[in-house]
């Protein structure tokens, strides 16, 4: 069974930091591309950053580009998003997604439970 556990949200201050991790189990990690997804209150899933299944190749959307990185550990099964200089915008579950290929361009097949993070003074 494919599970993704994510962990490390929180509430921090605007220009503070948080790293996020997923924790997956249940497939073959190294062979997927994963990204990391998050809902804002009262809005639509949006699509935060991409990694490919080697972690050569990374995207991110526009306005986390230059403060959030995303990064894997194949040989332990963990995806991780550093999140600096952190916005009020930036507020939302933040969920950990799995493709069906090495690439993240197709619509993700499985996710995680989610992790809170709130970004407030």
């Amino acid at each position: 069974e494919v599970q993704l556990v994510e962990s490390g949200g929180g509430l921090v201050q605007p220009g503070g930091s948080l790293r996020l991790s997923c924790a997956a189990s249940g497939f073959t990690f190294s062979s997927y591309a994963m990204s990391w997804v998050r809902q804002a209150p009262g809005k639509g899933l949006e699509w935060v950053s991409g990694i490919y299944s080697g972690g050569g190749r990374t995207g991110y959307a526009g306005s986390v580009k230059g403060r959030f990185t995303i990064s894997r550990d194949n040989a332990k099964n963990m995806l991780y998003l550093q999140m600096n200089s952190l916005k009020p915008e930036d507020t939302a579950v933040y969920y950990c997604v799995k493709y069906p290929s090495t690439t993240w361009f197709d619509e993700y097949d499985y996710w995680g439970q989610g992790t809170q993070v709130t970004v407030s003074s």
